[in-house]
């Protein structure tokens, strides 16, 4: 039942997780004269396997054009002008190289929705400033909770691969964000607006906020991605989501390993058509839909998604649902929220196995009400139906022993027909109970149980 989990059992044992001193990739191009041009990386071929969205990926021409781009080679003075000119000289059938062993610095936030049919093959090491009164400034504001991207990648047909580095200079951000919760945090990667594309083989680290942000794009597949990036001082690196897909359709994201602090993957509103497939998550929260229902006045929908194969270790959920109640509700000063409206609608959860994580199984329409009475006084007005968990396997850990997942609906009409088969999940004593509240236990192959202990 649980033979595709091998693989990623497999890559636990091969790449490094989590130590911030681990030597993960090889030392910078020492600075000084340019290294010589490289030569053009080979596309790679990359397509949905084994699960695909609803419709075939649209294929991409061979480009005709290569230019490589320039660097200053100091690692300080911004190379964003040359940058901008090699990618407007080889726009619409082009080839652009980042060359091999050589440093990238950008300084400047880049709109780069202007791409078409081009090819950008990063091959070197590509870092953003850390000058923080900048980038709160100029960073470009994406509207969904105070989000902000050091740059926009989008328009028609663009491949980002190389395997090469892009490095977001964290941890002033991170140190910063300990002082003042309210400074805008830029995001490392900013697919925004982006209609068919592929962003493959590339290492994404210490990004000062969420590694990925997918807003207003449709069919763009992420595959061979490895994320990481932790904190150096007792300031933790908060809110690094892996992925977090935003009015986005026919999103693909596969093949890839996370070592973040926050959701590894989230389906913000309108995420829709989409796959997740083959990922080794790391010390995250989870591959979690929403948090929904934050804006009053605002409808929000997730539906067909399909989640497959995923290994989850050290994190506070494997599958997570995570909705605001109808009354106002506050997580924190800078994320508050409830009463706003939607659904979430055939959702499946296909494979997982867990390591050490708090609940395997959460979902709740309390998000950020730690007052359950009032979140029941005032149940959700956002709707999950059609929801299955199916497959999962492994151990949880202690935290909220006896209970191993938690399925809490604000009301009996705010869910219906979620199931779960195919359990087995026990806590570290053995225990494989679940808390199951306003949800129909016909349709759930647990143990239920009343008993709650509250939720992350």
């Amino acid at each position: 039942m649980f033979k595709t989990i091998a693989l990623f059992l497999a890559a636990q044992a091969a790449v490094v997780l989590a130590s911030p001193s681990a030597s993960i990739f090889p030392p910078l191009p020492k600075h000084g004269h340019p290294a010589p041009p490289s030569p053009p990386s080979a596309r790679p071929h990359v397509t949905p396997y084994p699960k695909c969205p609803a419709h075939h990926h649209p294929s991409s021409p061979a480009r005709h054009k290569v230019c490589h781009v320039q660097s200053h080679n100091d690692g300080t003075t911004d190379d964003s002008p040359y940058i901008l000119k090699a990618l407007k000289q080889c726009n619409n059938g082009g080839h652009v190289v980042f060359n091999k062993h050589q440093e990238y610095i950008i300084g400047t936030a880049l709109n780069l929705q202007f791409l078409k049919h081009i090819d950008i093959d990063i091959q070197g090491y590509v870092k953003f400033t850390n000058d923080t009164d900048y980038w709160q400034a100029n960073a470009f504001k994406q509207i969904f909770q105070n989000a902000t991207t050091f740059f926009q990648l989008g328009g028609e047909d663009v491949n980002v691969y190389g395997g090469g580095t892009l490095d977001g200079n964290g941890q002033v951000w991170y140190d910063l964000y300990a002082k003042n919760i309210y400074i805008l945090r830029p995001i490392l990667f900013g697919t925004i607006g982006l209609k068919t594309g592929t962003i493959s083989n590339l290492n994404l680290i210490y990004s000062p906020e969420y590694y990925n942000f997918v807003a207003n794009s449709s069919d763009v597949i992420f595959d061979n991605i490895f994320i990481t990036g932790y904190s150096t001082s007792n300031n933790t690196a908060k809110n690094t989501d892996g992925w977090d897909t935003y009015r986005s359709d026919s999103i693909t994201i596969q093949n890839s390993v996370i070592n973040n602090g926050d959701d590894c993957v989230s389906f913000k509103p309108n995420s829709t058509n989409i796959v997740v497939q083959n990922l080794h998550c790391n010390g995250s929260h989870g591959i979690s839909v929403g948090s929904l229902g934050q804006y009053l006045g605002e409808t929000d929908i997730v539906e067909n998604i399909y989640v497959y194969n995923i290994s989850m270790s050290n994190a506070t959920d494997g599958a997570r649902i995570k909705v605001w109640p109808g009354s106002p509700a506050a997580l924190s000063g800078d994320l508050q929220g409830g009463g706003g409206t939607g659904r979430v609608s055939n959702v499946t959860y296909d494979t997982m196995h867990i390591n050490d994580v708090d609940y395997a199984i959460e979902i709740t329409q309390c998000y950020g009400q730690k007052n359950f009475t009032l979140c029941n006084d005032f149940p959700s007005n956002l709707t999950i139906s059609d929801v299955t968990f199916n497959n999962f396997v492994g151990t949880t850990s202690k935290k909220y022993e006896p209970l191993v997942g938690a399925l809490i609906c604000s009301s009996p009409s705010a869910c219906s027909n979620i199931r779960a088969m195919n359990i087995d999940v026990i806590s570290p004593v053995g225990t494989d109970e679940f808390t199951c509240l306003d949800v129909d236990n016909n349709l759930l192959d647990v143990n239920c149980t009343t008993l709650n202990l509250g939720t992350n």
